[in-house]
């Protein structure tokens, strides 16, 4: 086995014992490490206020104090790792060490031999922490970002709201249940809440229900103990409690069997759950979301699900409309998923054309906006032309649909059954023309393609409309 090389860690050796403390530093610095030695509290303090280290060997116990007191203080940044060292006995300190955010502990006597070993292993701790903290980071800025858009305002003032209340409660959150057809981003607002919230430094645990066998489901959830069935071999944790203090999403939640539903209900309700074969009840903390794409209440009818963890559920409902619905913002939605589309690809920027704007917005989206990022990925990929027109998307049988180039009306509105008010509709035209030409009528007159005192009457009459 290759011998570890520490070339360039820069670390802080915190131990009373002269002796020891020597030999330590001669096998890092052997190893090529840049060493400091200190024996008291005080020194450690003042080492740490004046220099950066990579990591620290702390004694648990020293002449003027408890080394824990250190961590407890916060004197070193979170970039330096902390490996303790407790005399025989010692095992409490360790584990408050190990409490207060070490990474490491070694139990004396120890051999200088034993350092690159657990040096080693504190810089992969570390590593791993940090490429967790980089991901997280990432996924919460770029890969969990949901374009809401002024179709989606209103969810996303909902979505606030959830996100206050989890800040005011911090433990124990309720459950949120999300609602949408397939494609429209459940997952996606699902890890937006999480990573949003209280407990975005803590685990999210997703599982597609409908992807788990029905043998396999209450196991995967709970766990089981060893010997619960054949092949337990092991005691094994399940998802609630590898979420605990942390997030479990359910996707497809209707398709688990009434049986496991009551089992999950019970966690909703008592925090506490039971492995498969096992009779003791373990605490758990987790914030459950729940997703799927089908109406719940004609399942209750049909038998198909609880009424009661419906209930249970159905306090913070969130519900996605389809990309169909969303307008404008649909291709608001384009342009973004292009942009990154065209970045992941390494692909110069390609616009839309005005046919193919108007082709998004004729056709029905069944797939929602997953199918969109797939349209869009393909267009991206195989067209030549930097200009994409979508000529193969058809409108929904039976539409009507004409696609006309450069016609700004979207060929799939449907006038409301109470009826439309006309007069709303100009006068918002107007103000729309008005705003794209900061005010100047002459020209907003020119877009709307009417003479400069029809649209001042229209406005006269506005403001007389306004002052009654």
């Amino acid at each position: 086995m290759p011998e570890a090389d520490l070339t360039g860690l820069s670390l802080l050796i915190v131990e009373d014992e002269t002796l020891l403390r020597k030999q330590l530093a001669a096998e890092l610095e052997r190893l090529r490490a840049d060493v400091t030695g200190v024996g008291t509290l005080a020194a450690a303090r003042q080492w740490a206020g004046d220099a950066s280290f990579d990591f620290v060997l702390l004694d648990v116990n020293l002449p003027d104090g408890a080394g824990t007191d250190l961590l407890k203080d916060g004197v070193f940044p979170s970039s330096t790792g902390v490996i303790v060292m407790t005399a025989h006995g010692g095992v409490s300190g360790a584990v408050e060490a190990m409490r207060l955010g070490a990474l490491d502990y070694l139990a004396k006597p120890l051999e200088p031999g034993e350092l690159p070993l657990v040096i080693a292993r504190a810089r992969r701790t570390r590593q791993s922490a940090r490429l967790e903290e980089h991901r997280r980071r990432d996924t919460a800025q770029t890969g969990d970002g949901f374009f809401f858009g002024e179709s989606l305002a209103a969810m996303e003032r909902q979505l606030g709201k959830i996100l206050a209340v989890d800040e005011r409660m911090r433990t124990h959150l309720p459950p949120v249940l999300i609602q949408g057809e397939t494609g429209t981003g459940k997952t996606t607002v699902a890890r937006w809440l999480h990573h949003r919230g209280p407990r975005a430094g803590r685990p999210l645990v997703e599982m597609n229900c409908s992807a788990v066998p029905e043998a396999l489901a209450e196991s995967e959830l709970f766990g089981h103990e060893r010997g619960a069935f054949t092949d337990a071999c092991a005691a094994r944790i399940g998802l609630f409690e590898a979420a605990h203090e942390g997030t479990l999403f359910l996707d497809e939640l209707p398709s688990l069997s009434p049986g496991v539903q009551a089992k999950v209900l019970k966690v909703l309700e008592d925090h506490c759950l039971r492995r498969v074969g096992g009779t003791k009840e373990i605490p758990i903390e987790v914030r459950v979301i729940a997703a799927t794409h089908r109406d719940l209440k004609q399942l209750i009818a049909a038998g198909q699900f609880r009424e009661d963890l419906y209930h249970r559920l159905d306090l913070f409902r969130v519900a996605i409309p389809p990309l169909r619905e969303r307008g404008e913002d649909l291709l608001k939605l384009a342009e973004s998923l292009m942009e990154r589309l065209c970045q992941r690809h390494r692909l110069p920027p390609k616009r839309i054309t005005a046919e193919g704007r108007q082709r998004l917005l004729a056709y029905a989206w069944p797939g929602n906006v997953r199918e969109l990022a797939h349209e869009l990925e393909r267009a991206i990929v195989f067209e030549e032309s930097d200009e994409l027109a979508f000529a193969h998307l058809q409108p929904a049988p039976g539409a009507g649909v004409t696609i006309q180039p450069d016609d700004w009306f979207n060929p799939r509105f449907r006038f409301p059954a109470v009826g439309f008010d006309l007069e709303k509709a100009i006068a918002r035209l107007i103000d729309h023309a008005l705003k794209q030409t900061q005010g100047n009528v002459s020209a907003a007159a020119k877009l709307l393609g009417v003479t400069r005192d029809y649209l001042r009457y229209r406005l006269s009459g506005q403001k007389a409309g306004e002052g009654k």
